[in-house]
């Protein structure tokens, strides 16, 4: 049976992940995931793709949301009161405007400090309507896309199969930055053909599958580039009909709930394994 091995949410976008045990569940995703964002001095966001040393800023959220506390190694944590009514901000992301809460100079320092170049946080308005699209719209705060990432760990063995098979060493999930981690699924990729999942009293619709970038190349514990993998190896088998390489797939919350490791996920609609790039999948698999 599928159950979840793994539920993280990432409460500053582009930063380390904060493993979890249970969780709420919004129309935007887990609560505080991609909540908090880092931005330069013109309102444009940072990623590992551009600072790959936002992988080592730990971050921790209040239950209540009403405090954040930021760790790196080498300098002192900070820890601050987030405040939802100050300042907007004109902010963007993948090139689209947005609105962002600044969240004052003292942690705007810290940030800069730890990242070696001017940074500011801002935070999700409490108004922010997002609409997201894909095979099922929805909402969600700073995410690239849709509100939650799901990926197998039976997708990960078949790729660092292939990956120990040219002679690399292999990755670990947390290069991909998954919410949710389903252990269970004998088939790899299985996560991109579920069209409705119900676990714990949450229920997820599918988006579309996550094409990655160069983020999955950044080793999430050094806060360094490591090389081509794992784009290289997905790139043997795992091109999608839009481009780019596809691993893990996106998922909009249709009914918010609660979510637990250990959960079993119950598929209440599949899609045609046969179509896109499941069929280029399928005959990658066979030779």
């Amino acid at each position: 049976m599928a159950r979840i091995a793994e539920l993280v949410h990432y409460p500053v976008k582009g930063c380390a992940g904060t493993p979890l045990r249970t969780a709420e569940t919004t129309p935007a995703g887990i609560t505080h995931d991609r909540t908090f964002m880092v931005v330069d001095g013109d309102g444009v966001f940072r990623s590992q793709r551009g600072d790959p040393r936002m992988a080592l800023v730990r971050a921790g959220v209040e239950p209540d949301g009403t405090r954040l506390r930021l760790e790196t190694d080498g300098i002192e944590p900070i820890e601050i009161e987030v405040d939802p009514e100050g300042p907007r901000l004109d902010v963007t992301m993948h090139r689209r405007p947005f609105t962002g809460v600044e969240q004052g100079k003292e942690v705007a320092a810290w940030l800069t400090e730890a990242l070696g170049t001017p940074s500011r946080l801002v935070r999700v308005p409490d108004d922010h309507d997002r609409r997201v699209g894909g095979m099922t719209p929805g909402t969600s705060a700073f995410a690239d896309g849709a509100a939650v990432l799901m990926a197998s760990s039976s997708s990960l063995d078949l790729l660092n199969e292939r990956i120990l098979a040219r002679g690399a060493a292999p990755v670990p999930i947390d290069r991909f930055r998954p919410n949710i981690v389903v252990s269970g699924w004998t088939e790899p990729h299985t996560e991109d053909r579920v069209r409705r999942v119900r676990v714990g009293d949450t229920e997820l619709g599918y988006a579309k599958v996550c094409i990655r970038c160069a983020v999955t190349t950044v080793d999430q514990r050094r806060g360094i580039r490591s090389g081509p993998e794992p784009l290289r190896t997905l790139a043997d088998y795992r091109r999608a009909d839009t481009g780019g390489v596809s691993f893990g797939a996106k998922f909009a919350v249709t009914r918010p709930g609660t979510l637990a490791v250990g959960d079993a996920l119950e598929v209440t609609d599949w899609g045609d394994p046969e179509e896109g790039l499941g069929a280029r999948l399928a005959a990658a698999l066979l030779g």
